[in-house]
């Protein structure tokens, strides 16, 4: 039996990197909303939508990204070396061609995306350049994303932390030259920070590569993939499609809010762009824990102890709720400061101040929903988290959202409303879930 002693360090090892790297990862989207916040709020807005299409287009990559991690974690757990050489050498080659494909179509597709979005003229320029040089580099984030995921499984969080050190600055130094032209850099605004994005990932997939080649996976076998190893690609998909489905679920829900959003107005849009960047550091612990949690459990189902799997998400859960929801109090209590100090507009201000006090009960079922997902995907229950999404999220989320927000006119505040309760009935179901065990007959390793 595993002591709970025990299983809090190894969470520690994994989630202490992971809980760096997010922040970050987070503070990369953040510095651009900041910077850009100095040249207009519309260019914050404007980029705003097409981050959503982007992540949305992102969760292609997810598919292999969510099974590479999931069997990665099973398979080291079982001390199945060559298997893990086979799925992160498949999750390669696959996001490789998947990768250039999504990048071809958010370049050339562009202007008909943001139109069909129904972004205003006055913010289709900024859009597009964004969208544009952004797009047509996501294959770097698609290949970055399976080798970052593949050394997390394998306990060596800290290296795609280190990265992120790296990118951060580097990105930083291009929006700041880019953005304002500094350093004898030309002024291009929108289209700069579109430029320091796209070349930042590029670096992170480099550097990511050659540390999976020196500190994980030396070598690539001829011999492992003859014949191609099709049950692999298999589980992957087995894993990934109901996985990335959830995510799809999500994230394409959250496109149509934002279309929503978008009839209410360039400042409630505006107002949702900060907001979403603001509350992110809220429930940034809670993504930490809930992916180093996710690696010990599908570890520990690998090992063939489920009741130490339980006891880690319990354990989990109860920390993510607690800090989630005190950050989330600082946030609504400093919210009038932090909004003076993003912009000048006051209906902004007066509208993400009362959003951030709403999000304080939001916060309470996020972490939960945040850890079970993650959770149940590693134990191999990847069906549940998909078709509770499904339900929940566009009959709550998209449903009460459009009808709080629009027909009854309570605007942007209360869509948020709608969100509020999105999360926490998802989250009570979940927790339900956890308990009832269901998910230790799932896993991959017989």
């Amino acid at each position: 039996m595993v002591h709970q002693e025990s299983l809090k360090k190894r969470l520690a090892k994994l989630a202490a990197p992971i809980f760096i790297e997010t922040l970050l990862i987070m503070m990369l989207g953040a510095v651009d909303t900041i910077m850009l916040s100095r040249h207009s709020d519309s260019s914050v807005a404007a980029v705003g939508v097409v981050n959503q299409i982007i992540m949305l287009t992102f969760l292609v990559f997810e598919v292999i990204n969510l099974g590479t991690s999931v069997l990665c974690s099973q398979y080291l757990g079982a001390r199945l070396q060559k298997k893990v050489v086979q799925v992160v050498g498949v999750s390669l080659i696959v996001n490789v061609v998947v990768g250039a494909s999504v990048s071809l179509f958010l370049f050339s597709l562009a202007g008909p995306i943001l139109r069909l979005m129904g972004l205003t003229p006055e913010l289709m320029t900024d859009g597009m350049d964004y969208m544009r040089i952004v797009g047509a580099f996501a294959f770097f984030q698609a290949i970055s994303l399976t080798l970052s995921a593949s050394l997390r499984s394998a306990n060596k969080a800290i290296y795609p932390m280190l990265v992120t050190v790296v990118v951060n600055i580097l990105n930083i130094i291009g929006n700041y030259s880019l953005i304002f032209g500094q350093f004898g850099f030309p002024e291009l605004g929108v289209e700069g920070a579109a430029i320091s994005t796209a070349f930042s990932r590029g670096v992170s997939m480099v550097l990511l590569f050659i540390i999976l080649f020196r500190k994980h996976i030396h070598r690539f076998p001829l011999a492992y993939f003859r014949p191609f190893p099709w049950i692999e690609l298999k589980n992957l998909m087995k894993v990934g499609l109901p996985s990335a489905g959830e995510q799809l679920s999500y994230s394409s829900s959250q496109v149509v809010i934002t279309f929503f959003i978008n009839m209410l107005g360039v400042e409630a849009l505006a107002t949702r762009t900060y907001c979403v960047n603001i509350i992110m550091f809220a429930y940034l612990f809670s993504i930490s824990m809930a992916q180093g949690g996710a690696i010990c459990i599908g570890h520990l189902i690998g090992e063939k102890k489920p009741h130490a799997a339980f006891l880690m998400g319990k354990y989990v859960m109860k920390k993510s709720v607690m800090i989630t929801v005190i950050l989330s109090t600082v946030l609504a209590v400093f919210g009038n400061t932090i909004f003076h100090w993003l912009t000048s507009n006051e209906e902004i201000i007066r509208l993400g101040t009362t959003i951030l006090i709403i999000d304080v009960i939001l916060e309470i079922g996020r972490p939960i929903n945040i850890f079970a997902t993650n959770a149940l995907r590693a134990a191999g229950d990847v069906t549940y988290p998909f078709y509770v999404g499904l339900v929940v999220q566009w009959s709550v989320a998209v449903g009460l959202g459009y009808i709080f927000g629009i027909p009854l006119e309570w605007g942007i505040c209360g869509m948020w409303v709608a969100f509020l309760l999105d999360e926490n009935i998802r989250g009570a179901i979940f927790v339900r879930r956890w308990y009832s065990m269901k998910w230790t007959t799932k896993g991959f390793i017989k």
